[in-house]
């Protein structure tokens, strides 16, 4: 069942059931967010990537909203990942493996009618020796390496898989892709060499759709969409383009508790190492979380977190459990044991503590630990 947050934000105590804090996932959010990047690839169709656990937000949930708001493609990164949300939706669900399959996953993937996404001739062969053994065709993507030197079949080898593909091999491909490297930079040449690139592979396998869009990519243009596009952060509220206003509403709020509150003189070092030292008489609050729940250490002496709209910032070295912050901004007797503290939310974006913290909104997102109380709205 759905929940709200009831507790009072504006410095009441709350249970948080022995949880440092709530992180409140918005799933109305998450399928409006979906919509509109449904409607941005018209007549194309939007797939959703739910790998790592639906980027740490709980795919079964995310999943199953997705699909009631019309996605019926879902992308994974691991074989186990699509084996465990295959029994959880409808059977015109359709599960993708962006990794492909270790040696000795081909019977349970087509048994399950799971699709491995084909990076390799060594994959190929594989899923096609499985085709035989089971005397039925068996579905695959193709994907093509177009200049990430990460994933697919790399250009040398697409002459070879060219006559495979002229030979009965038992295996139904459904579409070729590939994966843009750096579409969330709208001016990046990588962009228009990997469409180059795709057009170039599509050329020369004309019988196949092509899928070529991440989130990034839907946002430069219906020449990157292909049949079937692939957004990911986007889905989840992060800004799909890096230097322009983000389109996406927010899914996630996290909120952190406050553990202790002190006043200390000034020349008192805070935290490990002492690497603060404060200037002057000053008012700090230590929160329940740390880099053991997805705050970085990097955001030592930099991060803030927010309360009542006020800027609190981070002082001293982010711990494995608890974050020093200096409160001397706020009213006295605002915070107290059990008040709870803005971390992500309408003052601070994935965007703002990722950059705080020298990362990627995706890092940021995908390290929330489950030590907090998880509310889905």
């Amino acid at each position: 069942m759905d929940c709200l947050i009831t507790t009072n934000r504006q410095g009441g105590t709350t249970r948080a059931g022995g949880a440092p804090g709530y992180l409140t996932l918005d799933l109305s959010a998450l399928a409006r967010n979906y919509e509109r990047l449904a409607a941005e690839v018209a007549p194309a169709r939007a797939a959703a990537v739910v790998k790592a656990d639906a980027y740490g937000l709980g795919a079964d949930r995310v999943a199953a909203k997705l699909y009631a708001h019309g996605c019926r493609h879902f992308f994974v990164a691991q074989f186990a990942e699509a084996l465990r949300l295959r029994p959880l939706l409808s059977a015109d669900a359709m599960f993708f493996v962006l990794n492909g399959l270790q040696p000795g996953n081909e019977d349970a993937c087509a048994r399950e009618g799971i699709v491995p996404v084909i990076n390799s001739l060594e994959q190929w062969q594989q899923w096609a020796s499985a085709a035989q053994a089971l005397g039925r065709k068996l579905p695959a993507v193709l994907q093509f390496d177009t200049g990430m030197s990460r994933l697919g079949v790399p250009p040398e080898e697409r002459s070879a898989l060219a006559s495979l593909l002229e030979a009965e091999s038992g295996i139904d491909v459904l579409f070729i892709m590939s994966h843009l490297a750096s579409a969330d930079e709208e001016t990046s040449e990588q962009n228009g060499d990997q469409l180059a690139e795709m057009n170039r592979v599509a050329a020369a396998f004309p019988q196949f759709p092509v899928s070529f869009a991440n989130s990034g990519g839907i946002i430069l243009g219906k020449a990157y969409h292909g049949v079937l596009a692939r957004p990911g952060i986007a889905l989840y509220g992060g800004a799909p383009t890096a230097g322009r206003p983000n389109p996406m509403e927010p899914v996630v709020r996290l909120d952190v508790a406050v553990v202790q509150t002190r006043t200390v003189p000034a020349g008192t070092r805070v935290g490990y190492s002492g690497s603060h030292v404060t200037a002057e008489t000053t008012r700090l609050a230590t929160i329940a979380a740390g880099y053991a729940d997805g705050l970085p250490r990097s955001l030592s002496n930099r991060g803030a977190v927010y309360h009542d709209g006020i800027r609190l910032p981070i002082v001293g070295r982010v711990s494995m459990d608890s974050i020093t912050i200096d409160i001397s901004a706020l009213p006295e007797g605002r915070l107290k044991l059990g008040s709870l503290v803005e971390v992500l939310g309408p003052h601070q974006t994935l965007e703002d503590v990722a950059r705080h913290a020298g990362t990627i909104s995706y890092e940021i997102l995908t390290g929330l630990g489950h030590r907090f109380e998880r509310r889905y709205r």
